[in-house]
């Protein structure tokens, strides 16, 4: 190190970041100590300071004021480790000329967290924000903050006007996440350079989205009963998830860009899945998990689906998986309707007066017409949870492997398959000749 000019030694300690590691080599020489205010970035971890003596957060509280005082061109700052919420506000004036990027963990600061937030305002520079275990029932007074892009709340408690108060306060983000955070009321995203973005709400409580971005092109929403979405052209990933309540409404228009759309959740409105599949036309990759449709407390089974009408309504999808309930709605006996041809399946009997009883006393399935093809669909993961309709969810996987001219590979997942039914064995019994008969492509998982 001694061989090395003074300008390459201090550019190689600018890279440093975590406080520990700034702290033991300031300690080292007294020209390294000389590298600390041009330290771009100062890291605090969660354990820094806990075998201080005297407290962890009076130990980081001196530690946090001395290294951000003395770095006078900081640009980021994230502290993770307990601190005192009230020095923050002296911390961020002395750099708000520089300060770029500031990530804070304030679920072990002041009881009165949300009040001393309100001095990021001051740093006009921020370009990023995270947050991380807060309560804001009010919103900040941050003014308007032009230069920030990324906004990113974690595990939060937020009141309805404190969300939309620091959305509108970021007029300009282009990625905002919300993650885990406990609000409850409607949520108002208008943001018109918006391309990435993450809510997941938790909680029992029915929320609201009304979002408009016409430059998003990822979407991942979790928690909303009802969502309303205005400028889908550019959207690519969508994903509407709900693991308690039902989606009762989603409203967009046309998403003509959209690779990937998963909807996933315990219930449904049948409105709502429907008017998702209308949207998603051009979709390449989907997701289907809901268990139950219905209105409000009446858990329903999806109603049957043709299969013919579904693969032309989505003709360039490559990639599908599907749950038991989407399943169980593509198997109805008429879900095959639109056929011109009928063709027979027997089982292979031990004695020939069983194959006639069997001819004679049982339906036949239906199959779809041979001229019928599914021009793109590749991969298939099938999850079966009953037994019920055996020999309709067999001929539609016969159909899926006859029809799909680009096959390569269809999983049948049935380990969650409910077997306390008589029928399970046989069906299992079935199932396995089936995945024989085409071991090139269909696999048992």
């Amino acid at each position: 190190m001694d061989a090395l000019p003074d300008g390459v030694v201090q550019h190689i300690l600018s890279q440093l970041s975590s406080a520990r590691d700034v702290a033991a080599c300031a300690a080292v020489a007294r020209c390294w100590r000389g590298c600390v205010p041009y330290l771009p970035s100062l890291y605090f971890p969660r354990g820094a300071f806990d075998a201080a003596l005297g407290g962890a957060a009076a130990a980081a509280d001196d530690a946090i004021g001395r290294m951000v005082a003395a770095a006078e061109r900081l640009e980021e700052l994230v502290i993770y480790c307990p601190f005192s919420a009230s020095l923050l506000p002296g911390w961020v004036a002395a750099r708000a000329a520089t300060l770029r990027v500031l990530e804070l963990r304030v679920d072990s600061a002041a009881a009165d967290k949300s009040g001393h937030l309100d001095c990021i305002g001051a740093a006009a520079g921020l370009e990023e924000i995270r947050l991380w275990g807060l309560t804001m029932s009010r919103p900040l007074a941050w003014g308007r903050m032009e230069r920030i892009r990324v906004l990113e709340v974690v595990g939060a408690t937020l009141g309805e006007a404190a969300v939309n108060g620091a959305v509108a306060a970021c007029p300009n983000l282009t990625d905002l996440a919300l993650l885990g955070c406990d609000c409850a009321g409607e949520a108002v995203v208008s943001l018109p350079l918006l391309e990435r973005c993450r809510l997941d709400f938790v909680g029992g409580g029915n929320c609201s989205l009304r979002l408009a971005a016409p430059c998003v092109e990822s979407l991942e929403v979790q928690g909303f009963s009802w969502i309303s979405l205005q400028g889908g052209d550019r959207l690519k990933h969508l994903t509407i998830s709900k693991n308690t309540g039902t989606v009762y409404h989603v409203e967009m228009g046309k998403l003509p860009e959209l690779d990937q759309l998963s909807l996933r959740g315990v219930q449904w409105s049948w409105g709502a899945i429907s008017s998702v599949l209308q949207c998603a036309s051009e979709v390449k990759h989907l997701v289907m998990k809901v268990e139950f449709c219905g209105d409000f407390d009446t858990l329903q089974p999806f109603p049957e689906i043709d299969l013919a009408q579904f693969f032309n309504s989505h003709p360039k999808l490559c990639k599908f998986e599907i749950h038991g309930a989407m399943f169980a709605a593509l198997c109805h006996k008429n879900s095959l309707k639109n056929v011109s041809t009928v063709t027979h399946r027997f089982y292979i009997a031990m004695f020939h007066f069983m194959l006639v009883y069997v001819m004679l006393n049982f339906a036949l399935p239906m199959q779809l017409d041979s001229r019928f093809v599914i021009p793109c669909l590749e991969q298939v993961l099938v999850t079966v949870r009953s037994p019920l309709n055996a020999e309709q969810k067999l001929s539609t996987l016969e159909s899926l492997v006859r029809h799909s001219v680009r096959l390569r590979r269809m999983i049948i997942r049935i380990s969650q398959m409910k077997n306390c039914h008589e029928a399970a064995d046989d069906f299992f019994e079935e199932i396995c000749k089936f995945t024989y008969m085409n071991s090139d492509r269909v696999c048992i998982e």
